[in-house]
């Protein structure tokens, strides 16, 4: 039975698409989740003062390139397998 679906390419295509959401949903759940600590503390720091804006903004960013790689990841399984 599981030999019959390993040729089907719709089976195929099936599982790329779930890779494809899960690639970029668990990026996505895990950037968020160590973007709430910077965030927190990026604010914390532009109150204290000013000048850590620009560093804090970095910091704040540099977790959503784990998203884009998600991204890249998923767009690789949708035209490779899709």
């Amino acid at each position: 039975m599981v030999e019959a679906l390993i040729g089907d390419t719709a089976f195929i295509k099936g599982c790329a698409a779930i890779g494809a959401g899960l690639a970029v949903g668990v990026a996505g759940i895990g950037a968020g989740i160590g973007e709430s600590g910077i965030g927190a503390a990026a604010v914390g720091a532009v109150a204290e003062d000013r000048g850590f804006l620009g560093l804090g903004l970095l910091f704040t960013v540099i977790p959503e390139t784990i998203v884009i790689f998600g991204l890249v990841i998923s767009f690789i399984l949708m035209f490779a397998y899709g």
